[in-house]
Order: C-alpha cells, then structure tokens, then sequence
C-alpha cells in the first residue's frame, strides 16, 4: 500500500531559522541523521522540504472564478512543512516510518493513498 506522509511542523527549528542556529551541532547533525535514515529506507520515496505557510498562496474556483489569497487559508500553528511518499505493507509499517521523523516536529499525518481502477 501507498501512504503519504504529511509532516507538520509545529514550531520546529528549520535550517537557517535563529531557533535552528540555537541547537548545537550535535543536535543539527542527528536531526539530518534522522532524515538521511528514512530516506534509505526501502519504499521510501525522499522527503521534500517546503517553504515557510507565509510563502503560499490558497486557490478556489467559484462560480467559474479563481478566487487567489496569499498565506495560508486558516491559521494554524502545525502547518504543513513536508511530505513523503511510501510504499508499506498495511498502516502498522507505515506508522513505523512515521515514527522515525525527526521529534521536533508537531506531528505527521498518515494518510493511505487511494487507488482507482
């Protein structure tokens, strides 16, 4: 089965953050450490970072219109920060995945991936 992995970031310290530059170099490393883990991990496809929620823009189409706002739509303070695709067995093994992403992190959502067909 297909699972993504969503990564919400919380108020996690991020590379090239002042938080981040507080951690000590030890704790940098473990963080990258942790990441380079799971992305050699079989059926893993490599986690993408994305950019801060102030940096995204919300799109809706009503009544044929497109409808733009900047930011994010809803505030929140676990935004989306990054993802993974993985191939695992059932939820358990997904879980076991998500379980290594770094502990800073707010939270990470598991989610199957539908197929159809």
């Amino acid at each position: 089965m297909r699972f993504m992995l969503l990564i919400h970031q919380g108020d996690t310290p991020l590379p090239g953050s002042e938080a981040w530059d507080q951690l000590s170099p030890a704790e940098q490393q473990a963080v990258y450490a942790d990441y380079q883990a799971i992305n050699q991990t079989p059926g893993v496809e490599p986690g993408v970072r994305m950019a801060e929620p102030d940096d995204a823009t919300t799109v809706r189409v009503r009544d044929g219109r497109l409808l733009r706002t900047d930011g994010p739509f809803a505030e929140t303070k676990e935004a989306l920060g990054g993802y993974y695709l993985i191939e695992a067995d059932d939820l358990d093994g997904a879980l076991a995945i998500a379980k290594q992403v770094p502990a800073p992190f707010g939270g990470v959502e598991v989610r199957p991936i539908m197929t159809f067909g």
